[in-house]
């Protein structure tokens, strides 16, 4: 069985698989896609060993849709949320950007660009988890990869907020994304916010919660 999931934000994609795991009495339970803790929308699961199998398979290659809000002039070690955050900018400069010229940034961001992974990811270094390092106060050599962003739109700009949507290629990291356009619009920025509404056919619009999936199995 393949579960989409809306997963909450505050819980980690793997607090999400041991909760379906508990409910459903399955043992083999994985899922595809990881989403940070901070971060809420589409997490497809696997319940049992067939399905389990097939969410590679299934999720190679597949687009991925998100909303994201960045919060401009101001910086995080781990480009969320969850890191120590930093003013690189004043509310003037932030208030001198207009529409017209976060859009013309967007589009440069556009097609197919090399991205660097955040240096707090899962990215393995020899073996090693990249944030491990990273914790630890080590830089991880982390090397850029060709990543396809299909789709960037300016939903909002209510300073010092900008709030996109992005349709993207698997592996890209929506963190490196927000510190990318923050530095190209010469203020920084961090991923404040993050809803991942669509991982290929499977949308937000069509995802459980664990709310209803647990009153279902409470039946």
């Amino acid at each position: 069985m393949l579960l989409n999931l809306h997963k909450p934000a505050g819980i980690t994609s793997h607090d999400a698989v041991n909760y379906i795991r508990r409910l459903t009495g399955e043992a083999r339970v994985g899922h595809g896609g990881t989403l940070d803790p901070f971060a809420e929308g589409v997490l497809v699961i696997g319940i049992g060993r067939e399905s389990t199998k097939k969410l590679h398979q299934i999720l190679k290659g597949t687009d991925k849709e998100y909303l994201a809000t960045l919060e401009l002039g101001k910086t995080s070690i781990t480009g969320d949320p969850e890191g120590e955050i930093k003013n690189m900018a004043s509310d003037e400069e932030i208030k001198s950007l207009t529409d017209e010229k976060i859009k013309k940034v967007l589009k440069n961001f556009t097609g197919e660009i090399e991205q660097r992974p955040p240096a707090y990811s899962a990215v393995k270094i020899k073996g090693v988890p990249a944030y491990k390092l990273a914790r630890q106060g080590i830089t991880p050599a982390l090397t850029s990869r060709k990543i396809v962003i299909k789709e960037l739109e300016l939903l909002e700009f209510i300073p010092p907020l900008v709030k996109i949507r992005a349709v993207v290629s698997a592996g890209t990291y929506i963190r490196s994304l927000a510190e990318d356009i923050g530095q190209a619009l010469g203020v920084g920025a961090y991923l404040q916010a993050l809803i991942r509404t669509r991982v290929g056919e499977y949308t937000l619009e069509q995802s459980r919660t664990l709310e209803e999936l647990q009153e279902e199995y409470a039946k």
